[in-house]
């Protein structure tokens, strides 16, 4: 018979938990002091409020924010939605982090799923995402000296799908067999939008997302989602504005070419693309040392993605469709920038401190 002792547990038991987890530098912890979430509400509400409720009967929501939180979390750890509502009962961290107390009930998968599908609507992801970057420009941690492109590949599940089946695809059709009614639920497992691609002997099956970083904060300021066989150069145009005027642009040759010059000309960027070799025309010593000198700004933008490889699990999507896959590119890229922007805040602070012991300000 267990011991009644060994059974009874209390709040104070928890509350000790906690302040234990908070002495062994519990990560999210200090995400929740460095970042006001609440900066989100106002963008939140005006997403989630346009459908009114018909009835105060039954549970009411859970909180905006807390729910973006959770799916904040999903996008710092790649979990399904099965998993984050068994993270979330399970681990105490993750129900401090979202705000949820000891007795409270937590989001169940269906509750996330229906959270996330809003957000594909006009763009609402981007909202989001664009809301953090307008602060991070009013805490001055963009700094506008250069900005760098490149891409990464998010794979998807596997199709098996047969050749016929493929061809159709990639004509931007759906087989007709799918379209018949006792496949309707073979078709709504059906990813239409994703690509086979290859890239040096390897191949994927997905989805690609385009990043525009700030070259000196590493801060994604701009980005774009294509299926995984659209080369990088295509969507180079849509990446650049009109605020990148005068900035250095760094990328690898897989963006030189005519319209990839036109687009930089376009918005008055100094072209720092990576001169390419032909096979008539090789690269000169000049242009191989002025290549060289350009992959220790260019390499910066790997840093992101492998930020995101390892320390945010990885880039495998669980879902189905591009317009599903934005959200989950969108989300990932906002959850970046959120890591990304306690690092920079932390650094200037350690800076601070450091100046002061040194005799500075």
């Amino acid at each position: 018979m267990a011991n009644k002792k060994q059974q009874a547990r209390g709040f104070f038991d928890e509350y000790e938990q906690l302040e234990k987890l908070s002495k062994l530098k519990d990560p999210l912890e200090k995400l929740n002091s460095k970042i006001n979430f609440e900066l989100f509400r106002e963008t939140l509400n005006a997403i989630y409020q346009k459908t009114e409720r018909r009835s105060e009967a039954g549970a009411k929501p859970y909180d905006y924010v807390l729910m973006f939180k959770v799916i904040i979390l999903q996008r710092l750890y790649n979990l399904s939605d099965e998993q984050m509502e068994f993270q979330l009962n399970d681990r105490l961290t993750f129900k401090r982090f979202a705000g949820l107390g000891f007795s409270h009930k937590v989001p169940d998968t269906n509750t996330i799923w229906i959270f996330k599908e809003k957000l594909k609507q006009e763009d609402n992801e981007r909202k989001l995402f664009d809301c953090f970057y307008q602060e991070l420009e009013g805490q001055k941690l963009i700094v506008s000296e250069g900005k760098m492109v490149d891409a990464s590949f998010h794979e998807v599940p596997r199709q098996r799908n047969s050749r016929e089946e493929n061809k159709t695809l990639k004509q931007g059709e759906i087989p007709e067999e799918w379209k018949e009614e006792k496949h309707k639920n073979k078709l709504s497992h059906k990813d239409t939008d994703a690509r086979w691609t290859k890239k040096n002997n390897q191949t994927y099956y997905g989805y690609k997302n385009h990043v525009k970083a700030d070259l000196g904060s590493k801060l994604i300021d701009n980005y774009t989602v294509t299926d995984a066989s659209v080369h990088d150069s295509q969507v180079l145009a849509p990446l650049l504005t009109e605020k990148d005027k005068g900035q250095a642009l760094y990328a690898d040759s897989a963006y030189t070419g005519e319209d990839q010059e036109t687009s930089i000309n376009k918005v008055a960027m100094i072209n720092k693309v990576h001169e390419k070799g032909y096979k008539n025309k090789p690269l000169t010593e000049a242009q191989k040392e002025s290549n060289k000198n350009k992959s220790k700004y260019r390499a910066r933008v790997e840093h992101i993605f492998g930020f995101v490889q390892t320390n945010m699990k990885g880039t495998y999507m669980r879902c189905i469709g591009i317009a599903r896959a934005r959200v989950v590119m969108g989300l990932t890229n906002l959850a970046y920038n959120i890591c990304r922007a306690v690092q920079l805040i932390t650094l200037s602070r350690e800076r601070c401190v450091q100046s002061v012991k040194l005799g500075g300000y």
